[in-house]
């Protein structure tokens, strides 16, 4: 399993940081369980979707508080359809968004996709995104999806470009 976090400069320092790094901590703690990781590398094969994934995560984030399809964090912007796989508010003007990803991080754009979910939420300034390490092909090639992620999202939280997410918290199963 890897990890890597991205945050502003300074946001370590705030009330809600602390919280919302042991809550992914304790994520991370639930992944490097062998029972649950030997259930993601069955999953996690050619053909599989991320609602496999999400679903062997789903008890254990509804157990810290996450709802699963949250519906309305994006009514001011778009239509109503669009929904993060799970949200769990932290504060009045804080909460974390969960996505998670796995044959279509890159090839759809998806890790994108997550961020600005992120970037436009009033409701979220954190987010976290767990996405495969690798993504095996048909034929058995595999493409480093983690560590193409972490240089594609790289730019968001350099001082002079940074975006409304104060943290992404990048989890590789």
């Amino acid at each position: 399993m890897k990890q890597h976090i991205y945050c502003k400069k300074g946001i370590e320092t705030t009330h809600s940081y602390p919280i919302v790094e042991s809550i992914f901590k304790n994520i991370c703690d639930f992944i490097e369980l062998n029972e649950t990781s030997d259930l993601l590398n069955k999953t996690h094969i050619h053909g599989a979707t991320s609602t496999e994934i999400q679903n062997i995560l789903n008890i254990k984030l509804e157990t810290l508080g996450f709802t699963s399809e949250k519906k309305g964090l994006f009514k001011q912007y778009i239509s109503s359809n669009l929904r993060p796989d799970f949200f769990k508010k932290i504060s009045e003007n804080d909460g974390i968004i969960v996505e998670v990803e796995r044959g279509k991080t890159l090839d759809n754009n998806m890790d994108l996709l997550d961020i600005w979910k992120c970037h436009i939420c009033k409701d979220a300034n954190y987010l976290f995104l767990i996405i495969p390490e690798f993504k095996t092909n048909q034929k058995g090639s595999k493409q480093k999806i983690f560590d193409r992620t972490i240089n594609r999202l790289a730019s968001f939280f350099e001082e002079d470009n940074y975006i409304n997410v104060d943290a992404v918290f990048i989890l590789g199963y």
